[in-house]
């Protein structure tokens, strides 16, 4: 194990590389085409009310790509459903269900860098994990040259093995990583401060002109100020502000007039970065993440949960050896239907610390009308990775299942500031 130096992975509990070998480099992203993402779907019923389009993007950010769809085709975004979030950065394949559309009004749609097929229909909406995986092409450029063939097999190698199963950088907001930040002031019923957050803070590369009028709304909370001067694609602030607007200092029904997916996303980031803590505090205790401990639990290939006692400890090693099972941890959220372990616990004493409870996780499910149940996740990842070196460009192809990160395996290769992988 590594440790990271950078404080932005260590603010969002991504504290340690599994791999030892030195760092590529290196940057991703340089273009769009460096990042290629494929949606492997679930099979369709081919019947129902629902028309399923396969879905082709390029630099959109996800929640504003939705919301234009649901624009042009003038229809309610609860209409719209997907199976995963994917990177704005980035070209994505992925699908979508649309709602009593017509295959001829999806047709009709022209946008700018998007490409909407309609390819079947279906008996459900599409959701959140309601996919088989992702499949990934990644493109590395401008790598440090000295070693790269042996330090790239290296690290493929501990990857196979496992490594840290991290929710990715993007998951609390690539360019502004404050969405578990979100999810805190949501959790604790402190609406004001979660909407002077998402208005109020600058992203780090924004313009000083942006930066100033977010600052002058944190000092004033002048929202006819700042809706008038903040730029049109800032879609989300201007919302908030618009709420204000018509009803002043009602910060609960500003954020309430978001995607109601979007503001589910903050609450389960605050989950995300809990995981992402209690991976670390294992890291942090030189426990391996593929060897059982006991309180640990474990997860079969057919969902069954078993949890891991001085009795059958032997038992468990050879279950993971032998590829039967997998440790993960539980996310608390109203309900914790485990015992808890030493994972459960480094999260549990978190949510003391920031005093946020299971009754907290009910109130927002009831403000977000979305529930926050106990959530489990694999603690280790361990895939087999392509990798394509050439001078100072490294290509890596791989699939993961559903809610893995790519970035996560990304960063093992590169150990480079986290900026350089968004």
């Amino acid at each position: 194990m590594k440790r990271s130096e950078y404080k932005l992975e260590n603010m969002l509990g991504m504290n340690y590389y599994s791999s030892d070998a030195d760092g590529i480099g290196g940057k991703l992203r340089s273009v769009p085409e460096d990042f290629i993402v494929e949606e492997i779907p679930v099979n369709f019923t081919n019947t129902g009310p629902y028309t399923l389009c396969k879905f082709i993007k390029k630099s959109w950010e996800h929640q504003h790509a939705m919301r234009e769809i649901t624009n042009r085709l003038k229809i309610s975004q609860k209409r719209i459903g997907w199976a995963g979030t994917k990177d704005r950065n980035a070209v994505t394949t992925q699908y979508i269900s649309l709602y009593d559309v017509s295959a001829d009004a999806v047709k009709a749609l022209s946008i700018k860098d998007m490409e909407i097929i309609p390819v079947a229909s279906h008996q459900f909406p599409l959701s959140l994990g309601n996919l088989l995986g992702n499949k990934f092409q990644i493109t590395i450029r401008g790598c440090n040259p000295n070693n790269l063939c042996e330090n790239v097999a290296s690290v493929t190698k501990d990857i196979a093995s496992g490594i840290p199963n991290y929710y990715g950088i993007q998951r609390f907001g690539a360019m502004k990583p404050v969405t578990h930040k979100m999810g805190y002031h949501i959790l604790r019923g402190e609406y004001k401060e979660a909407v002077d957050l998402y208005v109020g803070d600058a992203f780090p590369y924004e313009s000083d002109e942006i930066k100033k009028i977010r600052s002058d709304f944190r000092e004033t909370g002048d929202a006819k100020r700042a809706l008038f001067e903040l730029p049109v694609h800032l879609s989300y602030e201007r919302i908030m502000l618009n709420s204000l607007m018509s009803d002043r200092e009602n910060y609960a029904a500003a954020l309430q007039s978001l995607p109601p997916k979007l503001l589910s996303m903050f609450v389960s980031a605050y989950q995300s970065w809990l995981f992402n803590l209690a991976v670390s505090a294992r890291c942090e205790k030189e426990l391996l993440l593929n060897e059982p401990e006991t309180g640990d639990h474990l997860i079969f290939s057919n969902g069954r949960i078993d949890t891991v006692t001085d009795k059958n400890l032997p038992t468990a090693r050879q279950h993971i050896k032998r590829n039967r099972c997998c440790i993960v941890a539980w996310m608390p959220g109203k309900t914790m239907p485990v015992t808890p372990g030493f994972l459960e616990n480094v999260m549990l004493e978190q949510m003391k610390s920031d005093e946020i409870t299971a009754e907290s996780f009910a109130s927002a499910a009831d403000f977000v009308k979305i529930n926050f149940d106990g959530n489990k996740r694999r603690i280790s990842l361990s895939e087999e990775v392509s990798a394509d070196v050439s001078k100072d460009t490294v290509i890596l192809k791989f699939e993961l299942p559903p809610g893995h990160y790519a970035t996560t395996v990304a960063r093992e290769y590169m150990k480079a500031e986290p900026e350089q992988m968004v």
